[in-house]
């Protein structure tokens, strides 16, 4: 395990992002009003992107070399050039500001906000279009090999199902088995989609054309995120209850919990990159020690 210490940010941490491209990552600290720019080569800070107001969530979008920032504090996204780190644009998007997405095929970047939406942005940051949802939209999935938006609604307790071409929601799935759904990955090969519910602390392992659930595992608590490893068939569920649950994908029905790594109460949000074969764990500042960024290489 190796890690990336983040002496000058205080506060809660929210979500990351990778820059495959440049060897960088982005995490927006939501309770310390900035995105940090990490160096993975060298596990060290670049720089520090201020003008954001508790950052949600954050994206990098190769095709026009930009860093997308949502800001839940005013409700903007804050758009920065890849290479300075400089403010090259803002958009009003909408009260609650949260998740983004990056479809990189379409080139486009998704945003979920207020009582129930998406905004459908351009490359640049043009507004396209808004998806009304029923419910605010948490964690969400862009497919790669079907135009297809799988997106979690924890307060209707729901799976909504969006056509990323006509922009309409096609199926809700219930979720009964558990509350507080917020993360959710997928596996596009074996068509199944993963979701992580809080109370209880459960996975959910679902068929991607019908929403069926066809396993139930028990997960650690707090979990607000969820990756599928497709190198090594694993599940890695980070709970903020302070560990890491890890499941075999045996077949695409079947699915085992092989490990549960301990990191710090609180840790909730991560990042997994295939390129790289590196989890990353963010770590707020706690009992003396420093913010940091925890680093796992899966074997």
């Amino acid at each position: 395990m190796g890690k990336i210490p983040l002496p000058a940010v205080h506060g809660r941490i929210n979500h990351l992002t990778a820059d495959v491209y440049h060897a960088r990552l982005f995490v927006a600290a939501s309770g310390n009003d900035s995105v940090e720019a990490l160096d993975v080569r060298t596990n060290s800070l670049l720089d520090s992107i201020h003008g954001v107001v508790e950052p949600h969530g954050v994206a990098y979008l190769k095709s026009s070399n930009r860093i997308f920032a949502t800001n839940g504090g005013d409700g903007t996204l804050r758009m920065f050039d890849g290479a300075t780190l400089k403010p090259n644009g803002s958009l009003h998007i909408g009260k609650d500001a949260d998740n983004i997405g990056v479809d990189s095929i379409q080139n486009r970047v998704y945003v979920g906000y207020g009582d129930g939406a998406l905004a459908v942005l351009d490359s640049n940051g043009k507004r396209l279009a808004d998806i009304a949802l029923i419910a605010h939209p948490e964690s969400f999935q862009v497919a790669e090999k079907q135009p297809r938006l799988f997106v979690n609604l924890p307060d209707s307790h729901s799976v909504a199902v969006v056509d990323s071409n006509s922009f309409k929601v096609l199926a809700e799935w219930p979720v009964k088995e558990g509350q507080d759904n917020f993360p959710i990955a997928l596996d596009e090969t074996n068509r199944r989609v993963f979701v992580a519910c809080r109370r209880p602390a459960r996975l959910l392992i679902l068929d991607m054309d019908s929403g069926l659930v066809l396993a139930n595992l028990a997960t650690v608590g707090d979990a607000d995120d969820l990756f599928y490893d497709p190198i090594h068939t694993r599940l890695y569920v980070i709970g903020g209850q302070g560990q890491i649950a890890i499941y075999a994908q045996e077949t695409a029905d079947r699915y085992v919990g092989i490990d549960s790594v301990a990191t710090v109460a609180g840790a909730r949000t991560g990042l997994f990159v295939p390129e790289w074969n590196r989890l990353f764990v963010a770590v707020r500042e706690f009992g003396g020690h420093a913010a940091e960024i925890r680093i796992y290489q899966p074997q």
